[in-house]
């Protein structure tokens, strides 16, 4: 049987942020070399002001292309980028804020995406919730048909 992970280490795992999000999404890409990853870094690369929906449609561009397994998506608030994400037939953005929301983006929505605010978790935190999402199994069973409907 396969591994129901969404990703494994060696596996390539896209990374955008808009110019908030920008510091966070350093530290995340930092993160995810760390855990075995090999960030696809969409950018943004500065703090100069630019628009979240670019980066969050570049995000699940990649991943419906096949370019990355998965992503991880960072804006001031991470609702924007998260519904810019969302845009897309295939891609599952979730919006996180603790480790418990990670765990059950995966768990129960077998998110592709971890969405969060760089204004509202702080790097630590958001570090915690990243090996969390990456290291969650989708549980499948009655969760599995809900998923289906998401499209």
């Amino acid at each position: 049987m396969s591994d129901p992970r969404l990703a494994q280490p060696g596996d390539v795992i896209a990374i955008a942020s808009d110019h908030a999000g920008f510091e966070l999404k350093e530290s995340l890409k930092a993160e995810l070399t760390a855990l075995g990853f090999k960030p696809l870094d969409l950018g943004t690369h500065s703090a100069e002001s630019v628009d979240y929906p670019d980066y969050g449609h570049a995000l699940a561009q990649a991943i419906l292309d096949k370019k990355a397994k998965a992503g991880v998506a960072v804006c001031g608030s991470g609702i924007g980028i998260s519904i810019a994400v969302n845009r897309h037939a295939g891609v599952r953005a979730a919006l996180v804020h603790d480790e418990n929301t990670a765990k059950l983006a995966r768990e129960h929505n077998d998110a592709n995406v971890m969405a969060v605010g760089a204004r509202i978790v702080p790097a630590p935190q958001a570090k915690t919730m990243l090996k969390t999402f990456f290291a969650t199994e989708f549980a499948g069973g009655r969760h599995a048909g809900r998923v289906t409907k998401l499209g």
